[in-house]
């Protein structure tokens, strides 16, 4: 009787990596869109909570003064926020828009940074402009 050696192979053959190297590129392919939109929802995130404290800190101003603030800046000044907040769309903290406070006829008093928007351009996941949040 003949006993046949066996050969233990060791190692992938150069198709069985093939397919794994392309399995791996299609999963990769499938989850850079989601990290993106994932990126893109903490931007928005931090840009609602960026606003949400900026428009609470003009409230508190006013409530305080009785009058609102001239500029951000006026409020760093004040030490209602130890800094003007960064805008994550546009990575600067120089771009807010500010809306002032519609004046009345015959008031004389510098107008107030009433509100507070981003300065990016660019329309959020829903669609709608940043400008408009």
């Amino acid at each position: 009787m003949r006993h046949f050696a066996v050969m233990h192979k060791k190692g992938y053959t150069l198709l069985e990596l093939m397919i794994v190297v392309a399995i791996v590129g299609i999963l990769v392919t499938l989850a850079i869109p989601t990290f993106q939109q994932s990126a893109m929802k903490a931007k928005e995130a931090a840009l609602k909570q960026n606003l949400f404290t900026m428009r609470a800190v003009i409230d508190q101003y006013y409530a305080d003064r009785g009058d609102y603030p001239s500029s951000l800046d006026a409020l760093v000044e004040a030490k209602y926020l130890r800094e003007i907040p960064v805008d994550p769309l546009t990575k600067s903290n120089s771009t807010w828009t500010t809306i002032y406070e519609d004046q009345e006829e015959g008031d004389d008093s510098p107008a107030g940074i009433y509100d507070v928007k981003s300065g990016s351009d660019e329309a959020a996941l829903d669609g709608t402009p940043y400008k408009e949040w």
